[in-house]
């Protein structure tokens, strides 16, 4: 049976996931909320990466809500090639390190897979700050992993929202396609994404 913690903490990052998508600035505001409520509930069952994680996305949301908020916010725009594959392997190698230390000195849960969810999210957010499409394939691969480490976890309901946000998440590479700045990165994002910004 969830508990009423996980519940909660779930529903607001489901609706902060859903606002991102709708590229509203409302999103961080949610984000600030669940995701505290998930550093609670992640320290409860052990995974430790992912309370730092919760952490990060708290500071990362009040960068992204001035952010998207500021006179000069960006559009959405592709990330350039040359650029994703070392940030990728960046990520893959802090998330071997981290997950070493944490399999070394702590009593955390799988703690290679919990510390690729970790780098990898952190990659997401950066990238969804940026306003750069491919945030959404890396949380399209964040969600495919989290799913089942939460699911072994007990954490049956907050595997079935992740679930919800890899649709999500496909969703929001579908509509940021949409709101894709024509010259593919420098330009204005669209009278569509103005709308949905607020």
């Amino acid at each position: 049976m969830p508990s009423a913690l996980e519940l909660a903490a779930n529903l607001l990052v489901a609706g902060s996931i859903w606002l991102a998508a709708r590229n509203s600035a409302l999103t961080w505001w949610a984000t600030i909320a669940g995701c505290a409520l998930f550093a609670v509930l992640c320290y409860q069952h052990q995974l430790y990466a992912d309370v730092v994680l919760q952490l990060f996305f708290i500071l990362a949301a009040v960068w992204g809500l001035f952010s998207w908020q500021s006179a000069q916010a960006l559009p959405i725009r592709q990330l350039p090639n040359k650029y994703l594959l070392p940030y990728l392997t960046a990520a893959l190698l802090v998330a071997a390190l981290y997950g070493a230390l944490l399999h070394a000195w702590t009593d955390a849960y799988a703690p290679f897979w919990d510390s690729l969810v970790l780098t990898l999210s952190v990659l997401a957010q950066l990238l969804l700050i940026r306003r750069y499409l491919q945030n959404w394939w890396c949380w399209l691969l964040v969600n495919s992993i989290a799913i089942p480490l939460y699911y072994h976890r007990g954490l049956e309901l907050t595997a079935a929202f992740y679930t919800l946000y890899w649709f999500n998440a496909a969703y929001g590479l579908w509509q940021w396609r949409q709101w894709l700045s024509p010259d593919n990165g420098s330009g204005s994002a669209g009278t569509s994404a103005d709308k949905s910004a607020g």
